[in-house]
């Protein structure tokens, strides 16, 4: 059956997000006091029985200047200025080995697919810790540091999806002007946080981004890891306000009000991870150039290799 309110009520949905006053100055001093603790990155080449591609692993400076792992793919048959990809992992994932992920590169583009710190052991591998984290939490990470926007697990995150940018763009074979981002579920909001806060970028995709709608996603969701959010209010009862003030600063919808870059977003309309409404309140939102892939039958796979297609030609006509 059809997950979430009724299609025709989705296509205007616009979520129930506030805006904090202060949203861009805390953004912007973030990635200020980071940046200015940045490094230019390492890279080291990766042996590999690929014939097509060339795998350096690459360390560069995230939130803090901490060090941050990625895979940079580059095509043996690059341009001497070839574009790039910026891509971000899913829930519970890391970068994984060297060899996976090979799509971008086949298509010509140096990819760059940032690790997640503090995750990288559910699915995919990682290899980049997280160094913060207060306070009482739920298992996952929804809810680390959630006591105060400044110690947030995603105020962290989201910086490096930013700085991952900044460091793809230091590559020398690099084009600075032709780089998008991308990612699907977490890496979707990642990829939505990197749209309006990186200078720039050509296009961008958001394959069924989670964390947009943040308290509605908390209320319907079926599954991880929208639902730590309510296991952690059913216990810590008195900090419902507080939580979701804390989370403004983090919700894809005040990112997409503030996004310009071309973006292409999807949505399973029988998602049980990510309500569908959640992602049309993101879109809904988005002030730049934008397009909507609705998968009618499909859950938090989206459109699997139909929509890596339709993001091919997406990226093929913008970067």
């Amino acid at each position: 059956m059809l997950r979430d309110m009724p299609i025709d009520q989705l296509t205007s949905y616009q979520g129930n997000v506030a805006q904090p006053g202060d949203f861009q100055e805390f953004w912007d001093k973030t990635l200020a006091e980071s940046r200015a603790l940045g490094w230019a990155p390492r890279l080291n080449p990766v042996e590999t029985p690929l014939t097509t591609i060339n795998v350096y692993d690459m360390t560069f400076a995230g939130y803090g200047g901490e060090p941050i792992k990625a895979w940079v793919r580059v095509p043996r048959n690059a341009a001497l200025l070839a574009p790039a990809v910026v891509s971000y992992v899913g829930y519970g994932g890391g970068r994984g080995l060297a060899m996976e992920n090979l799509l971008w590169a086949s298509a010509g583009y140096i990819h760059v697919e940032m690790d997640t710190r503090g995750q990288g052991s559910s699915w995919s591998v990682g290899q980049t810790p997280d160094s913060q984290g207060a306070g009482p939490s739920t298992p996952g990470v929804c809810t680390r540091g959630i006591e105060d926007r400044s110690s947030y697990y995603y105020r962290r995150l989201f910086t490096d999806a930013v700085l991952a940018v900044d460091a793809a763009r230091a590559l020398p074979q690099v084009d600075r002007g032709r780089v998008a981002v991308t990612g699907a579920s977490q890496g979707g909001a990642m990829a939505l946080a990197a749209a309006a806060l990186a200078s720039d970028l050509r296009a961008a995709w958001a394959r069924v981004p989670f964390l947009s709608d943040i308290r509605r996603g908390a209320e319907t969701a079926d599954s991880r890891p929208f639902t730590e959010f309510r296991d952690y209010l059913a216990t810590h009862r008195d900090r419902a306000r507080e939580v979701f003030e804390v989370l403004a600063y983090f919700d894809g919808v005040n990112f997409a009000r503030l996004a310009t870059t071309p973006m292409g977003m999807s949505v399973g309309l029988m998602d049980e991870i990510v309500p569908p409404a959640t992602v049309f309140a993101a879109y809904n939102n988005y002030a730049g150039p934008k397009e909507l892939r609705v998968w009618e039958f499909n859950g938090h796979e989206a459109g699997g290799p139909f929509e890596d297609a339709a993001v091919l030609d997406f990226f093929a006509a913008r970067v």
